[in-house]
């Protein structure tokens, strides 16, 4: 029986890519032994962790507002002295109500989260390989919480932030784990996304401070899938559905993600020998 790892990416509203995506393989008889997952990406993957089915899934994040995820931070007109442009409690919440284990001992598939600890810039692995007595949705919150954007959060006194810093799409961690395939699906920020119809509206440090994070993030990501394309040791597919610039936020593009991610990852499969 063929071990598959699935790695999931970052990517906001546009992880919602990776649902169409787990569609795709199952429908093709491919079940995820683990998931080693970043972010909105993380989220999504413990979703399916828990042994959700797509239709509940599905469900779940279709009823998602922009509220549920991108509240204003009430200091956030005090500027410099803001600690971020958004709150934490809504997307704590919302990332409550998606997912419904509270441990990483309940799920039902093994589950690895990515985050990065602010003092030291180190990746931290939650979940399995790494820290198991994280409640679940603190690990998730962590590996969400891109800075600017959203407060860090604070686990055992330290403060960890966003694993897409330095793994928004998490191959190499993946890979740390034993398996005939990696399945790595990536809707992070990318040099090669179609460009939005309008910038959304922001003040000009968040706006310079959301193009600097989205060309480090797109050029690790590059980098990343450079290597593993090039690697002999390993089989990797990697699925890389079309986006659009500048929809983190845009959760009325949810359907339209999912089945983007669906498309992509059959023409991958049938890409691939042997299945």
């Amino acid at each position: 029986m063929t071990r598959v790892v699935c790695a999931l990416s970052g990517g906001g509203a546009k992880a919602a890519a990776h649902l169409g995506a787990w569609k795709a393989l199952d429908e093709w008889g491919v079940r995820p032994a683990q998931y080693v997952a970043t972010s909105m990406g993380a989220v999504i993957a413990a979703c399916l962790a828990a042994g959700l089915p797509y239709e509940e899934v599905l469900w779940r994040i279709t009823r998602l507002t922009r509220r549920d995820v991108a509240a204003l931070h009430p200091a956030a007109a005090f500027g410099y002295f803001s600690e971020a442009l958004l709150q934490a409690g809504p997307l704590r919440e919302a990332i409550a109500r998606l997912v419904p284990a509270r441990r990483f001992a309940e799920l039902a598939t093994p589950l690895t989260v990515t985050a990065v600890d602010r003092a030291n810039g180190q990746l931290v692995l939650f979940g399995t390989g790494g820290r198991v007595d994280v409640p679940l949705i603190d690990a998730l919150y962590a590996s969400s919480a891109l800075p600017v954007y959203y407060p860090p959060a604070v686990i055992a006194g330290r403060a960890y932030v966003d694993g897409g810093l330095r793994a928004v799409l998490p191959i190499e961690v993946a890979a740390r784990f034993a398996s005939d395939l990696i399945v790595a699906v990536a809707v992070g920020p990318s040099f090669y996304e179609e460009p939005a119809e309008a910038r959304a509206a922001a003040p000009p440090l968040v706006r310079i401070a959301g193009d600097m994070l989205r060309i480090m993030m797109a050029d690790q990501a590059e980098a990343t899938i450079l290597e593993w394309r090039g690697r002999t040791d390993r089989r990797v597919m990697i699925v890389r559905p079309p986006t659009i610039a500048e929809t983190t936020f845009r959760l009325d593009l949810i359907p339209h993600y999912i089945e983007e991610g669906y498309r992509a990852t059959v023409r991958e499969l049938f890409r691939q020998e042997g299945w």
